[in-house]
């Protein structure tokens, strides 16, 4: 009995297509000699000519049948085989084949599309399986070959909470490709759905470690230590864990996860307004507080210029009122309308 969890790819060596094509012609104009000869062989009562005649009929009749064994593989393409339901190997090999005609090409994956915006859709139209294994849905033919080009899912937009409870809408571009076409087929029921499936909840498990912002205390590395890790200003780093988790849930299902990139970002819309009203808030506030040092690092400028080069001797009380005259002046919205005094400051 075969383990399904250690089910491991093994290469088909298939015949020469070429080779079987022209032996399977070769046989069919034999065969319609051989109907020619053993037809005139019975008119003379032969009985081998009868024999004769009957086989040459019966292969006219069911010759195609080698033809369906001929496969066509393209750069990038497999087809996993299985005879009687036994897994006999995949033919990866770019070239044209002849194989067992009886043998069936599996792929459950071949009526489901991962389309760019993400959604998995499967044919729910009448299905039909053609003679050589291919799939025929709503008029369409549909090929049971696997393939192995890396190819992208973007998947829909989540509403996540990240780990301060915010809630964002974030959306993740993946790309992947098949590396084992016997676990993707054997190990579970559909390995693009699977994926799909697999990649929103490895998102949600990496996006609830992280901040949208920087904030502090937070731990998102899992050690126990705060960093400053966040989903806007370490996207990078965010998308090489989610990449890392994905590829730990489908390597079982045959699948390589080459890149995850976050592709959209942003709060979500019930909370937009508000989170922007804070973020405007702190840049305010940030600007004020360069205004307010810069000013006070002018006025002791100011002050010590004027003691040093003894312009004039100001008390307590007079450097208190130019103090607070220069921060008015630096540290105000507009400009400031200067009053000037024409008589004795005593």
């Amino acid at each position: 009995m075969v383990n399904i969890s250690n089910l491991q790819e093994k290469l088909y060596r298939p015949v020469n297509g070429w080779a079987a094509l022209v032996l399977s012609i070769a046989a069919y104009i034999l065969s319609i000699v051989g109907v020619a000869f053993s037809g005139m062989a019975m008119d003379n009562g032969s009985v081998i000519g009868l024999i004769g005649f009957v086989i040459c009929l019966v292969y006219l009749c069911i010759g195609w049948i080698w033809w369906l064994g001929l496969k066509v593989i393209r750069p990038n393409e497999a087809i996993v085989l299985t005879l009687f339901g036994k897994y006999i190997g995949t033919l990866k090999t770019e070239g044209f084949y002849f194989v067992n005609p009886f043998c069936t090409a599996i792929n459950p994956a071949a009526k489901t599309k991962l389309n760019q915006s993400g959604d998995v859709k499967v044919g729910t139209a009448p299905v039909s399986v053609n003679a050589n294994g291919s799939v025929n849905v709503n008029g369409e033919l549909v090929s049971n070959k696997i393939s192995l080009k890396v190819m992208t899912l973007n998947n829909n937009r989540q509403k996540i909470n990240d780990c301060l409870g915010n809630p964002v809408e974030i959306g993740i571009a993946v790309m992947w490709r098949v590396v084992d076409t016997a676990k993707a087929v054997f190990n579970v029921d559909n390995y693009k759905e699977y994926l799909s499936l697999q990649c929103d909840s490895a998102l949600r498990e990496i996006v609830r470690i992280y901040p949208y912002d920087v904030a502090p205390n937070v731990d998102t590395t899992g050690d126990g230590v705060a960093d400053e890790g966040s989903l806007r200003g370490s996207s990078d780093l965010v998308a090489s864990r989610i990449r890392d988790e994905i590829q730990s849930k489908v390597a079982f299902a045959g699948l390589e996860v080459i890149e995850a990139r976050i592709t959209y970002l942003a709060y979500a819309p019930e909370i937009a307004a508000v989170m922007l009203q804070r973020q405007q808030a702190s840049a305010i506030i940030d600007a004020r507080k360069m205004i307010v040092d810069g000013a006070v690092g002018m006025v002791e400028m100011a002050l010590e210029k004027i003691t040093n080069d003894g312009i004039c001797d100001l008390d307590d009380e007079r450097k208190a009122q130019m103090v607070s005259n220069l921060l008015v002046v630096l540290c105000g919205n507009r400009d400031a309308q200067p009053i000037v005094n024409t008589g004795s400051i005593y």
